[in-house]
């Protein structure tokens, strides 16, 4: 595997999850130009890959001897590729500019791979440099054809043998003209931005790296859930038993006092209850399913501890996996900045974009926040396991921004 390192986003954090995106955008997708820009592109690159061989020819026999040379291989080696370089740049120019092909902006693809590259295109250019002569001699006969056909000096039978002959060798000139246009967008492709093997290999750690998450969320929120049931529901528990034991052997001795210790135990328990609805909406918010997830953001703002807006602008069902990724950013995020950051407001906004799912939230708070710590690592086990991106913006002094892509296709 070549030792290509692919650019990173600057002024934020983006958690993974957004390859599948980040693969489209590097295979250059983008609408395609015309048949004239395209065919000035081709004819440029019959130009460049001449003066690529010519370079590769002049420079090549001149560092002969210092490439073959150990002592000396390194620097010829940094020469020859300092041109190289320049020559693949041209390449990339030449792409963009006349097949609209777009590049991930700072991938820098290793020397063998240059090298691999302007070797190939060369060969390519050249070829299709001879195929369009080919093609252009063609043409010239078939006027030189046609005009003997309008004088009368070919005969029907003859005329027909070379029409037929043409309209083969021009189907075969063709079809080696598109065969050869596909292999240079398939060796840029793999030069500029992460090849198809790399982009299969970085799927592949992504979804290991995302079910490891899955399983470290799913037993952190296992543990969360019996902590809350063993140091609130269940001490809550005993109290109200104890409670009801003082009452039942206060009855006979002090009706009062048993009286007064059963209105505390009726209190006690329904404490017990609301906190026993709240374990359960942390464990899954029954409004998901009866109500949506609108209405389950609301229970949110009802019970966030600062004030919280909310702007919902979706139309149509959700998938019930989003609706609850969805949810439990929102909640998640709301109840970090309530208790972390010291932040008086947050703004949540939910919209839809086609097949994705935005979720941005937004407080006045401290900033600070690590993408590394523990909070921010189970919502990118939510996000990541639905393939989607959370990206954090939480710089010294505020705010934060927490933003969650969620496909929804």
């Amino acid at each position: 595997m070549d030792d290509d390192s692919p650019g990173r986003t600057a002024g934020r954090t983006a958690l993974p999850g957004g390859t599948a995106r980040e693969a489209g955008r590097a295979k250059g997708e983008s609408p395609r130009p015309g048949w004239p820009r395209r065919g000035a592109g081709v004819l440029l690159g019959c130009g460049t890959a001449l003066t690529g061989l010519v370079y590769f020819l002049v420079l090549g026999t001149a560092l002969g001897a210092f490439l073959l040379w150990p002592r000396t291989r390194r620097d010829a080696l940094g020469v020859l590729m300092g041109g190289a370089r320049r020559l693949a740049d041209l390449e990339r120019a030449r792409r963009s500019a006349f097949f609209g092909d777009r590049f991930p902006e700072h991938y820098q693809a290793s020397d063998p791979k240059i090298l691999r590259f302007l070797a190939v295109r060369c060969y390519a250019g050249l070829l299709c440099a001879v195929v369009l002569g080919l093609l252009a001699f063609g043409a010239a006969l078939a006027v030189l054809l046609a005009r003997g056909a309008v004088r009368g000096s070919l005969a029907w039978t003859e005329l027909l043998t070379q029409v037929l002959l043409g309209g083969v060798l021009l189907f075969l000139d063709v079809q080696g003209l598109l065969a050869l246009t596909a292999l240079d967008a398939r060796i840029a492709r793999e030069c500029f931005g992460p090849s198809e093997r790399e982009l299969l290999r970085r799927r592949v750690d992504e979804l290991a790296t995302s079910r490891a998450a899955v399983v470290q969320a799913v037993d952190t929120e296992r543990r969360r859930i019996e902590r809350d049931l063993h140091d609130g529901v269940q001490q809550r528990l005993v109290a109200l038993a104890m409670l009801l034991g003082r009452a039942r052997r206060s009855r006979e001795r002090d009706p009062d006092l048993a009286d007064t210790l059963t209105a505390q135990a009726h209190e006690e328990s329904r404490g017990v209850l609301t906190e026993l609805r709240e374990v359960a909406w942390r464990v899954y918010p029954s409004a998901l399913d009866s109500l949506g997830l609108e209405e389950a953001l609301g229970g949110v703002a009802e019970r966030c501890g600062i004030p919280l807006r909310i702007d919902f602008a979706v139309t149509g069902p959700l998938p019930q996996p989003v609706e609850t990724a969805a949810y439990f950013v929102v909640s998640e995020a709301v109840t970090n900045a309530a208790k972390h950051s010291g932040a008086t407001a947050v703004h949540v906004r939910v919209h839809r974009l086609g097949p994705v799912l935005t979720v941005r939230i937004e407080d006045d708070g401290t900033g600070g926040a690590d993408p590394a710590g523990t909070g921010l690592t189970g919502l990118r086990g939510r996000v990541t396991a639905l393939d989607g991106l959370l990206c954090v913006d939480s710089p010294l002094g505020g705010p934060t921004t927490l933003t969650a892509e969620l496909p929804c296709a």
